[in-house]
């Protein structure tokens, strides 16, 4: 891996574009319960294929799917990625960014052309570190109210709200905070619950979901690697699902070998938990699809020793053949390098019902594939809890003519009257997807 920075670096210099890693399939060979999986292709220089991040134009937005419309929820927000609904209907926003790296942990010349291709992408901007609540209170699906409910956090991310108490996810820790029905501040000091896998953070962003019961919470962490070659003792309890009792704050690993698992959510009609990962790079344009997949409790997925279930990643070393046959076959790929950040399955009265109980995901978009991939939100239809057919869009237009990101999608949840509110962290605002007969609804 080390002969590699140079080479990077100059890529990133000159133009912060590299060699196209093989011709691309069409990008729909990426998804479903069965992807197309060609040969890898490995080359001296990584694909780098940046959509740099522009913002959008004033009067300008994404473009919703037929029959559906897109309105402003909210604007002028600081990196917005997460979002949690609270049960009087408001939400929550975590306007969030990776927390500096440690000493030693910046990962020498290759991390640091690596950020700059970060910031190209409109990622790179100091955390906010700021969960901010907004308001609808008159219904027209634009939010009156936004206020700074929780400041001086360490890059949060997941939210939930069990009872009276409020946890969040922070990057090295989940804290808790009393919560009262209908405030708009919280001023109480946070109450470290469990910590988290801190340190480097490649990946540094922590889901955060509860058991129907509440007496459980689980998080996703990803992995502090590509394959493993920071070590892989740098990886012990990432690239999984922690789960965690909140009452004495005790974790254990509930599925691990998942590189990057982002998006969780429990399906309606089963009660199972599912999870959108983030997969391998550099193995070329259609390696390895990102995927979702339900949840089996102990089980492992392959990362970093193979990919979808037994195919094995040969620049993994020293080889481990019984992680291999042990690793579980995801359930449905979302495409090579779509960034699938999102996760959340339809609910409400307000979408027709065709779309209840299917996943809706939010696709952060490539920075590594010819030609890029993502930038999209879509729904996958579920029949008796499993998947049953292909992507549908649902906002698209996320790049401009001259193919600049004016925004990129990350979390999807829907809000009390049954719209899709949508993250957009490189556009700084709340989008809001609802029928075109249910405006504001």
């Amino acid at each position: 891996m080390s002969r590699l920075v140079p080479i990077f670096a100059a890529a990133a210099l000159f133009g912060l574009t590299s060699c196209d890693g093989g011709a691309a399939l069409d990008p729909m060979a990426g998804f479903g319960p069965d992807p197309v999986l060609p040969a890898p292709q490995r080359s001296l220089i990584p694909v780098v294929n940046i959509a740099e991040a522009v913002g959008w134009p004033e009067g300008r937005t994404p473009t919703p799917a037929p029959g559906f419309r897109v309105q402003a929820f909210a604007t002028g927000l600081d990196h917005p990625r997460w979002r949690y609904r609270l049960p009087t209907g408001d939400i929550l926003v975590a306007e969030t960014n990776a927390p500096p790296k440690p000493e030693g942990k910046q990962g020498g010349l290759r991390g640091f052309f690596q950020g700059l291709v970060m910031k190209r992408a409109g990622a790179k901007a100091p955390s906010a570190d700021r969960i901010t609540l907004l308001r609808d209170a008159d219904g027209d699906g634009v939010a009156e109210t936004k206020s700074a409910f929780l400041q001086d956090l360490t890059s949060p991310f997941g939210m939930a709200l069990v009872g009276d108490t409020l946890y969040v996810a922070n990057a090295d820790a989940v804290v808790a905070f009393p919560y009262q029905t209908g405030q708009t501040r919280i001023d109480a000091a946070p109450r470290r619950v469990a910590g988290l896998p801190a340190g480097r953070n490649h990946h540094w962003t922590k889901s955060l979901v509860a058991s129907a019961d509440g007496s459980r919470l689980y998080v996703g962490v990803g992995s502090n690697s590509n394959i493993g070659e920071n070590g892989m003792d740098e990886e012990i309890d990432r690239a999984a699902i922690l789960e965690i009792d909140p009452a004495t704050g005790a974790r254990r690993l509930y599925a691990s070998g998942l590189r990057n698992p982002v998006g969780m959510d429990w399906q309606p009609d089963t009660g199972k938990l599912w999870v959108a990962v983030n997969e391998r790079d550099e193995l070329g344009n259609d390696l390895v699809p990102d995927y979702m997949t339900s949840v089996t409790p102990g089980a492992f997925y392959g990362w970093p020793w193979s990919y979808y279930g037994p195919i094995v990643d040969e620049r993994v070393e020293p080889a481990n053949p019984d992680m291999v046959a042990r690793a579980l076959k995801p359930d449905y790929a979302l495409g090579a390098h779509t960034a699938s950040l999102g996760l959340t399955f339809g609910e409400g009265e307000v979408f027709p019902a065709r779309y209840l109980g299917g996943a809706f995901v939010g696709q952060h978009g490539s920075w590594n594939r010819k030609p890029r991939n993502g930038y999209r939100v879509i729904f996958v239809p579920f029949v008796n809890g499993v998947p049953a057919g292909g992507p549908e869009d649902v906002l698209t237009g996320f790049l401009n003519d001259r193919d600049q990101a004016m925004g990129r999608p990350v979390g999807v949840q829907f809000d009390a009257r049954g719209a899709l509110l949508v993250a957009d962290g490189v556009g700084n605002v709340i989008w809001r997807v609802s029928p075109s007969a249910a405006c504001g609804s």
